[in-house]
C-alpha cells in the first residue's frame, strides 16, 4: 500500500529551495535575488558573501540548500548549475501600534517574505 509518491514541482534537471517567513519586505529581498538571477552557482555565492545587505545571509544559505538539494537529492553536477528562477512572494505582516502626539497611533507594518531558488543544470559549450 502506502503512499503514492509527489510529483515533481520542476524539471528533471532542476532543483529548488524555499525559504519561509524570512523578516525583511519583499522589496527589499527582490533586489538581493535580483543579484543573482541567471548566473552561475559559484558566481552567486560569491557575490552574496560579499554584499553589504543584511538578507544576503539568508538568500546564501538558501541557495547552499539549493544546491545541496541538486546534489544529494538529484544527482545533478554543481559544477554546471546556474540560478535559473529566484523569485519572492509575499508572506504575513505583523502590525504594531506607536502611541504618537495628541491621543494618535502610528501604524508600524513589519513584514514577512518568501524565497524560492531553482537551480538548473546545463550542458557546457564545449
Amino acid at each position: 500500500m502506502g503512499k503514492r509518491k509527489n510529483p515533481r514541482r520542476v524539471a528533471e534537471n532542476e532543483a529548488r529551495a524555499v525559504y519561509r517567513m524570512m523578516r525583511t519586505s519583499p522589496i527589499k529581498l527582490n533586489q538581493v535575488a535580483a543579484m543573482i538571477r541567471g548566473k552561475k552557482v559559484d558566481k552567486a555565492l560569491a557575490e552574496l558573501e560579499f554584499s553589504r545587505k543584511r538578507i544576503s545571509r539568508e538568500v546564501k544559505k538558501t541557495l547552499e540548500s539549493a544546491i545541496a538539494n541538486a546534489e544529494n537529492n538529484h544527482d545533478l553536477d554543481i559544477d554546471s548549475l546556474i540560478v535559473s528562477e529566484a523569485y519572492v512572494g509575499k508572506s504575513m505582516v505583523m502590525k504594531r501600534w506607536k502611541p504618537r502626539a495628541r491621543g494618535r497611533v502610528g501604524k508600524i507594518l513589519k513584514p514577512f517574505s518568501q524565497l524560492t531558488i531553482v537551480v538548473r543544470e546545463v550542458e557546457e559549450a564545449n
